[in-house]
């Protein structure tokens, strides 16, 4: 269908881990058996779309990244509508509906998606349907796939009207006043907790396969016997539905293998942020004992021959490699263990019904197979439901077959939600549990999304430590499950444990102290600034610190900074300073004891620690977590915010700590305001709209 049959929309995705512009995707190959076509582009690609003169209606799918932020491919476009020159009429011939992607664990949940729609609001734009927010939290799709089956009648409604008022305003007076008695067609959708009720009005249009099959027709993965679900059995009803599953993505990858050997490209060309920089490890210390719950460890590079710059508070990204075990494992299902180091070379397929296929950015054009399994694709990622479904034409097991048509069909939904999301399944998984699914290389390369470098929170003062960046991190640990085969240490945090092994245990015949080497193990980074997270740019404003655990990372560069700076202007005035630290195990896992030098020199005025799992003898238990702690130091928290204009910053775990100290300021202003919760909520919005509330958090 060509674009001038009135049947296009405009379709503009903003990614940044790739979860948007696969949803986008989707959205475009279910237009086509609706008798439309969508227009699709990144939102970065400003060349190639005007919303300044679109006639027809927009599709807007955006994530969130950051505090908030809109993803980086959106940046320059976020800042064009924010242009305060722009009159309150400038898309008033727009008509829009907007898909945000967020996460509700952080605080401002889908704020991305929201920054643009409220920008374009202001700017005249209009609705053609509502706005859907979709929460990874719980699952994406539960929003997702109601707003697309929803989307195709609202788009053909907004096109009908546009093309009647189009047709009208050519007409004469009588049938352009009859235009103002028509009812306003626009589809509108609530998208609540009843989200996945919703249906397409029109089923005859639905791209998907309806799948009739009854029990005696396949062979079931488990015995018949089991009751419960699992990841390879399922009890009805689903065992027993029809399913409506989504469409065979289609094929657009073609891979070449050639018996030579070459050389691989160099990590900086896998990013697109900007300047990578290649630097030494100089010096590794496990922070926590042996017998701690978590494995803490702390990292210090040699950036002095480099142009990296920070401020206390900024992030840095990790460009990592998937796991070298994990990927010969990879290698071996797919029958290609001979082949890891030939040069495999990647196209687009010919006669690929994908519109505007394209080569993967991630993916390079020529390279070894280990460099694009190890360097490229995030095998640990949690296969989508479309890559579910094109596993399901790999898979020769009927049994095995149909219980991957169950995962990622609409009656499998709950199953999809607990067996593979919530248990953090990955694609090793599901091939050890479907052993008769063989997937092909290219299957790979079309589904599998970039490996993402690993974002940490500097833990150093460049003013303090000329030429070094430390961070601090859990090494973490996936436990070994029902879903999960054997147990696994972060894809980041486990390569550099590994990594800066003998830094952290050296041989007996090595020179040096512990923690200390001359070895030349280097990492690739690059900087991610943080644009709120740092000091106040007065010095005389009294701040508050909460960081329990690996929480307390920036808050040392903090300290540092101010240490220096108190040596370095005598003259100047600093405010009070505040601490709260908190840990399992005094003994154990208590990160930084060297906090009490910044006590004793003056650098730090206040502080409190706490230890949640150590037992106590004292008649009046001490408090067990930082918001315990917080509640103790009421009358000093709300007058440092209250009225002296000091800052508040937290970094640290945000389901099981950010939320907890949140509803604990909260009380602290409600009682030293005395004024109800409310009152006090709205104050604790006015300190973070004034960036005097600051998070670093992760979930």
């Amino acid at each position: 269908m060509c674009c001038e049959s009135k049947r296009r929309f405009l379709l503009l995705y903003a990614t940044q881990k790739g979860q948007a512009k696969a949803i986008a995707e989707e959205i475009w190959q279910q237009a086509g058996a609706h008798g439309l076509e969508a227009d699709i582009h990144c939102i970065s690609e400003m060349d190639k779309y005007n919303l300044e003169t679109e006639k027809d209606p927009v599709v807007i799918v955006i994530s969130t990244t950051g505090t908030g932020e809109p993803p980086d491919t959106a940046r320059k476009f976020v800042k064009k509508i924010q242009d305060k020159t722009l009159p309150p009429d400038h898309f008033a011939h727009l008509q829009y509906g907007l898909l945000g992607l967020g996460d509700s664990e952080y605080m401002f949940f889908c704020n991305g998606g929201r920054t643009v729609d409220r920008r374009l609001q202001e700017l005249g734009a209009q609705h053609f349907y509502d706005t859907g927010l979709a929460d990874d939290c719980v699952g994406l799709e539960l929003v997702v796939d109601p707003w697309i089956d929803g989307l195709w009648l609202a788009l053909k409604e907004a096109l009908q009207l546009q093309k009647d008022k189009e047709g009208m305003n050519n007409a004469v007076n009588a049938v352009s006043s009859s235009l103002s008695t028509a009812p306003h067609a626009v589809h509108e959708l609530k998208l609540s907790s009843e989200v996945q009720n919703l249906k397409l009005e029109d089923e005859g249009a639905r791209r998907s396969d309806t799948l009739s099959q009854k029990l005696d027709d396949i062979n079931l993965v488990a015995p018949a016997r089991d009751t419960e679900p699992s990841l390879v059995h399922s009890v009805p009803p689903v065992s027993q539905s029809a399913l409506n599953i989504p469409a065979l993505p289609p094929e657009y990858i073609e891979v070449e293998f050639q018996d030579t050997q070459g050389e691989n490209l160099h990590l900086s060309s896998l990013i697109s942020e900007g300047r990578t920089f290649e630097v030494p490890v100089t010096k590794a210390v496990q922070l926590t004992r042996e017998d701690a719950v978590k494995t803490a460890l702390l990292l210090e590079l040699d950036i002095a021959d480099t142009a990296f710059e920070y401020q206390p508070g900024d992030a840095f990204c990790v460009i990592c490699p998937n796991n070298v075990s994990e990927v010969e494992k990879l290698l071996h299902i797919l029958g290609l263990s001979e082949k890891g180091d030939d040069i495999v070379c990647v196209k687009v397929k010919q006669g690929t019904k994908k519109k505007g296929a394209v080569r993967p950015q991630h993916i390079p054009e020529r390279s070894t197979l280990k460099f694009i399994l190890t360097w490229c694709l995030e095998i640990r990622a949690i296969p989508r439901k479309a890559f579910l479904r094109a596993l399901v034409e790999c898979t020769s097991d009927a049994g095995e077959k149909r219980r991957l048509q169950e995962l990622c069909s609409r009656q499998g939904a709950s199953d999809y939600t607990h067996f593979i999301r919530d248990s953090n399944v990955c694609l090793l998984d599901l091939l050890h549990a479907f052993p008769s699914c063989k997937p092909s290389l290219s299957l790979l390369i079309e589904h599998l999304p970039k490996l993402q470098a690993r974002s940490y929170s500097v833990s150093s003062s460049n003013l303090y430590q000329p030429g070094r960046l430390c961070f601090v991190f859990n090494v973490v640990e996936f436990p070994a499950g029902p879903s999960r085969p054997v147990s696994r240490k972060g894809v980041c945090t486990g390569w550099l444990a590994e990594l800066v092994a003998p830094l952290l245990h050296p041989s007996k015949n090595s020179q040096g102290t512990k923690g200390e080497s001359s070895s030349t193990e280097k990492i690739s980074i690059f900087p991610r600034p943080n644009n709120a997270f740092h000091l106040p740019e007065d010095p005389s404003v009294p701040f508050i610190m909460v960081g329990p655990g690996t929480g307390i990372a920036p808050f040392i560069g903090f300290l540092q900074h101010r240490q220096k700076l108190r040596e370095q202007h005598t003259d100047w005035e600093f405010g009070e300073t505040w601490l709260f630290f908190g840990c399992r195990h005094q003994d154990r896992d208590y990160l930084f004891k060297q906090l009490q030098c910044f006590l004793k020199n003056g650098t730090l005025t206040h502080l409190k620690v706490c230890f949640s799992r150590d037992s106590s003898t004292s008649e009046v238990a001490p408090p067990k977590y930082v918001q315990d702690v917080l509640r103790l130091c009421a009358k000093e928290v709300a007058r440092v915010l209250l009225k002296d204009g000091g800052y508040f910053y937290i970094c640290g775990d945000k389901k099981h700590m950010a939320d907890d100290v949140s509803d604990a300021v909260v009380d602290i202003l409600s009682m030293e305001m005395e004024a109800d919760k409310l009152e006090a909520m709205k104050i604790l919005a006015m300190l973070r709209e004034a960036k005097r509330y600051l998070q670093d958090v992760w979930s």
